[in-house]
């Protein structure tokens, strides 16, 4: 192994402010923070309006934020120097363009490292503002604009993208006005296998003219490559999608069926219940006591859950939730077998059981029969379609809640969307490159 070189030390590279065109003369250590005093490296004496040279006035200060060193806020004190033109009579400072933004009170290494801490390491903006010694609304408007600059306004950000996914979501539960937004995730690494789903956009409102307009809005390349679209039973998404992409599969992900058929299993009990005892279900209840052990599928089942759910269907008053019950756990086993062809024939033979004559008293599978045969396509699509499931699409969906939580609620939309997309957009790759 080869002997590691070192070199004369140096507190300007170490500092990382020689990258900045500065280079410090003093520092002094406070109980709260580390202050650096700078100057700038390179003269600008020449005027710029009639090329004569300038005669300096003075020097003026900017104090500027920068990257935490030890731990502790650390701020720059650069002394700009005025120059003023013998000839023109014209005053100018310092070109300080390549240490901070005009105006800015971050240097461009604190702006790079609060853009790292919010898309890689997760952190909120009040710690990344505590970090850096600054307000909380400097540095939130400081990462919200270079996000979205150097990550969300990338043209390349839809290239490649084949597979869709679209479903809902609450980002507000308060206040007045819209509370759903219209999440579009990129499910396209999935199914290849090269990575996790990513999210594309976010759009005000939960209709199909909603995704119909955002479909619309894209250029005819991106729409000509979309080959599936994965999505819930809403059946506004299913005609928007077939309008605006109808080169596309439509493909009703598991995740969601399986709820349907949870949803209507719950459904049935709770109805079967109130007929049987007229109440609600009660602690010592026979169907309330089992709620979780139907929702789980029959092959994850203990030898005690199944003969709890034994003596639960022993009652003759029972038999609708069994009859209810039993398929669901064809649907689950359908989903669960390692074959997708054999899976797809049971998946048919479920549909078509509930497509022909349903007792009256199995409303709830009535109900779930109607909604099978009319999105019967949709959801036997997803067995020669592999690896397309919205469950990612879920999985984001949960990311955005943690997003919530962390930040204590969002009161402005578009703050909330650029956000969501650094946090779940796929973007740590991207901004690497601009941390060396």
């Amino acid at each position: 192994m080869a002997k590691p070189t070192f070199t004369t030390p140096d507190i300007d590279s170490f500092c990382l402010v020689d990258q900045l065109g500065l280079t410090i003369t003093g520092q002094r250590l406070e109980e709260h923070r580390a202050v650096l005093e700078c100057r700038v490296r390179e003269d600008d004496p020449w005027c710029r309006h009639c090329g004569a040279e300038g005669v300096s006035i003075g020097t003026v200060v900017r104090q500027l934020a920068h990257v935490p060193l030890g731990w502790r806020p650390t701020t720059l004190v650069v002394r700009v120097r005025r120059y003023r033109c013998a000839d023109c009579a014209r005053v100018w400072r310092q070109d300080t363009s390549c240490t901070a933004a005009p105006r800015a009170k971050l240097s461009r290494h604190a702006v790079l490292w609060a853009l790292k801490s919010l898309v890689i390491d997760r952190m909120s903006v009040t710690r990344i503002a505590a970090g850096l010694g600054a307000a909380w609304h400097t540095v939130n408007d400081a990462v919200l604009t270079a996000g979205t600059k150097l990550l969300i306004n990338d043209p390349a950000r839809f290239d490649g993208v084949r597979v869709l996914g679209v479903d809902e979501h609450c980002w507000r539960h308060t206040g007045r006005g819209s509370h759903f937004v219209t999440v579009i995730i990129d499910l396209t690494p999935v199914r290849n296998g090269t990575g996790p789903a990513r999210l594309l956009d976010m759009v005000d409102g939960r209709s199909k003219q909603v995704f119909k307009t955002w479909l619309d809005a894209q250029n005819k390349q991106f729409r000509d490559g979309i080959e599936v679209v994965a999505m819930d039973g809403f059946t506004g998404f299913k005609t928007a999608a077939a309008e605006e992409l109808p080169q596309a599969t439509a493909v009703m992900d598991p995740f969601h069926v399986v709820a349907l058929a949870g949803d209507a299993l719950d459904r049935c009990r709770q109805r079967v219940q109130q007929d049987t005892l007229g109440h609600r279900g009660r602690s010592g209840d026979p169907l309330y006591g089992t709620r979780r052990t139907l929702r789980t599928g029959a092959d994850l089942l203990t030898g005690k859950q199944h003969s709890r759910l034994a003596g639960v269907f022993a009652v003759d008053e029972h038999v609708e939730v069994e009859a209810t019950w039993r398929i669901y756990q064809k649907i689950v086993a359908a989903y669960r077998n390692p074959s997708k062809s054999e899976g797809k024939k049971q998946l048919e033979a479920v549909i078509s059981s509930l497509r022909r004559a349903v007792p009256g008293r199995l409303q709830e599978l009535i109900s779930l029969g109607r909604t099978f045969n009319r999105r019967a396509a949709d959801i036997l699509a997803y067995f020669e379609r592999p690896g397309t499931s919205n469950g990612p699409t879920e999985a984001i969906n949960g990311r955005l809640e943690h997003l919530r939580g962390t930040a204590l609620g969002f009161r402005n939309l578009a703050h909330y969307i650029a956000r969501s997309l650094l946090d779940t957009g796929g973007f740590r790759p991207l901004l690497h490159p601009h941390l060396r």
